[in-house]
């Protein structure tokens, strides 16, 4: 008998996921394999999520198999895990969060298969409860499947999702990818038989119609009590529950995210059950390429360019980062000082903290996606004479507000705030932009917030925030290199609330933040041009002896490329109408939006805020 030809998709050619439904599961492992050098070969050219979505990729076609897109609702938490749902649902990749191309996220103005969008964690449980919801208070009939990985779920924000639903009588499939281990392993052959059985749909129905008859007579609804009691203590005697157990949903699994065959059983038994279920889908990170499977310290979650055959990241230049050059920082002045003791939460990587790590374990905590506890923790830690520094991203100081104000700067208790990716972030989008944070930490009382231009300002800086009696300190920078000056600067000393002044000359002023006001310098100096440069080192509090200069000059340009018109700029353009400026007052900032994905280049010439354009006013 003559063997089927296996069919291989060309992914150029899909435009939804109906074509799954025809597959069987070798021919499904043939696509997941040509998906996975696909998504592979373009982070290697423009950066990207990767471990991830390789270790991802089957599951995701066994969902599409499984279920109706988009009639059904599928959510995935963050969403930086959905490049194989791009491909199945008709998107090519080659430009993928480049201008105008496909968002690294799930986007709804992208296609109709995006019921949801995100970028930061554990959200997907909350909105899958508002949907499933909707959906019944409307009388409809569809599935919402919420896909949360093992670090999500540990979020408080998931938790308070996972208890709302199982309290809810609506409906919501929950597929956990575990692919890190912090779940608990299979409990045996009696648990899978048991799960087996609990979830098989001739169980299901068998159950509802004995309860149904049983509770027709008062002595038969009494006995049916009865024996569920006693059911439930055998079945705890004989399975170790776990938490979705004891929370009321149906628990299926740990199954195999690599074999197509579980899954679709899996999926099936879902769909019959009439509660809400959570499937545990065990995948490996990275799955088909070899450096990312052996990673264990995340290089490959979130990656540059690199080359696939070395795995080398590709690197422009002999430099380093900002991000790597506050770690330097830390770890120069933790071999010293006892007290500090670095919280961080799962950014050890991204912020280059590795080194620090390593040399200093037990003071470097990764309190994991937890934000709003990695402040309140700091708090505790200052409370008892330590010194928190707390490396965190800009877009993920958002989620901890409340922490910052409430638990940290009320008490007006020391703490560092190393506040990484401020301004605009290239390629990561709307949902990951760093220009926010500015605006509400300069409305927080006993919050000195600051940018250094150089690292020579950085370091003193830096040395400044870990000084006992400043309160909360915070230091933002750029995801951008730094930038070393051909003259070197001593500086000693940054007194906190002092700019400093860069160029004298000339009836117009210019006061600048960050490394941005430093190209500006160069440029005003090569014009030859006559103008007054400041360089705000201290957002707040505001040198008000330069601001008093500044009342004498015809022309003031205040110039923040790191963060809205609602921050620095506005805080200064207010106190100079309080003291009755008269001159022309000219604000160059980011506007009030949310920005799509492009380069960090890109975003501030769109917006006039390149250190050429600036250049341009004098």
């Amino acid at each position: 008998m003559k063997r089927k030809e296996l069919q291989r998709i060309n992914l150029a050619e899909i435009k939804n996921p109906d074509f799954l439904k025809t597959l069987n599961d070798q021919e499904l492992e043939l696509l997941g394999k040509d998906i996975r050098e696909y998504i592979l070969d373009v982070p290697s050219k423009n950066g990207g999520h990767l471990s991830s979505n390789l270790g991802s990729s089957d599951l995701t076609i066994a969902m599409c198999k499984a279920f109706n897109f988009p009639e059904d609702k599928l959510l995935f938490d963050v969403g930086h895990q959905a490049y194989t749902y791009k491909v199945l649902t008709g998107r090519r990749l080659e430009n993928l969060r480049q201008k105008d191309g496909p968002s690294g996220y799930q986007r709804r103005s992208e296609s109709p298969y995006d019921q949801f969008e995100a970028g930061h964690s554990s959200t997907s449980l909350s909105a899958a409860n508002g949907m499933a919801l909707a959906r019944d208070l409307k009388g409809e009939k569809y599935e919402v499947v919420a896909f949360i990985g093992d670090a999500s779920i540990v979020n408080g924000l998931a938790f308070e999702g996972l208890n709302n639903i199982a309290a809810a009588d609506h409906k919501v499939i929950i597929v956990l990818n575990d692919n890190d281990m912090s779940i608990s392993k299979p409990v045996g052959g009696m648990g899978n038989f048991f799960r087996a059985i609990s979830t098989s749909s001739l169980y299901l129905s068998t159950k509802r119609n004995y309860k149904k008859m049983m509770m027709k007579t008062r002595i038969g609804g009494k006995l049916y009590n009865q024996a569920l009691r006693f059911k439930n203590k055998v079945k705890h005697f004989l399975i170790p529950t776990t938490l979705f157990d004891n929370l009321g949903y149906t628990y299926i699994g740990p199954i195999s995210g690599h074999n197509f065959s579980q899954m679709a059983q899996a999926f099936k038994r879902a769909k019959k059950s009439n509660r809400s279920v959570v499937i545990h889908v065990r995948t490996k990170k990275g799955f088909g390429y070899d450096s990312a499977e052996l990673d264990k310290v995340g290089k490959w979650h979130g990656v540059s360019p690199f080359d696939i055959d070395s795995g080398e990241e590709l690197k422009c230049a002999k430099t380093i980062s900002w991000s790597e050059f506050y770690a330097k920082q830390i770890e120069e002045s933790m071999e010293n000082n006892p007290q500090l003791v670095v919280v961080t939460p799962a950014t050890i990587r991204g912020s280059s903290l590795e080194e620090v790590w390593k040399h200093y374990p037990q003071r470097t905590i990764d309190v994991g996606i937890a934000e709003e506890h990695a402040l309140t923790m700091a708090s505790g830690l200052a409370l008892n004479e330590m010194h928190p520094i707390v490396s965190i991203y800009s877009t993920f100081l958002q989620r901890a507000y409340d922490q910052i104000s409430h638990d940290l700067a009320r008490m007006n208790l020391d703490a560092t705030l190393l506040i990484d990716r401020a301004g605009f972030v290239g390629s990561d989008g709307k949902t990951h932009q760093g220009i926010y944070d500015e605006s509400f930490l300069l409305g927080i009382p006993n919050v000195t917030l600051t940018m250094a231009s150089t690292p020579e300002i950085g370091k003193a800086l830096y040395a400044k925030s870990i000084e006992k009696g400043h309160g909360v300190f915070g230091i933002r920078y750029p995801r951008e290199c730094v930038i070393e000056s051909e003259e070197k600067e001593n500086i000693k000393d940054l007194p906190i609330g002092k700019w400093l002044k860069l160029k004298e000359g000339g009836e117009i002023a210019l006061v600048g933040v960050g490394p941005k006001v430093r190209e500006l310098l160069d440029l005003l100096k090569e014009r030859k041009i006559q103008a007054t440069l400041y360089d705000a080192v201290y957002l707040s509090p505001l040198d008000e002896g330069v601001i008093a200069e500044l009342l004498k000059f015809k022309k003031v340009i205040i110039y923040d490329a790191y963060s809205t018109i609602h921050g620095f700029t506005s805080l200064l353009a207010m106190r100079l109408g309080q003291l009755g400026y008269k001159g022309e007052l000219i604000i160059k900032a980011i506007p009030v939006e949310f920005f799509a994905h492009a380069s960090i280049d890109e975003q501030e010439k769109e917006y006039g805020l390149s250190a050429l354009q600036i250049a341009e006013l004098f």
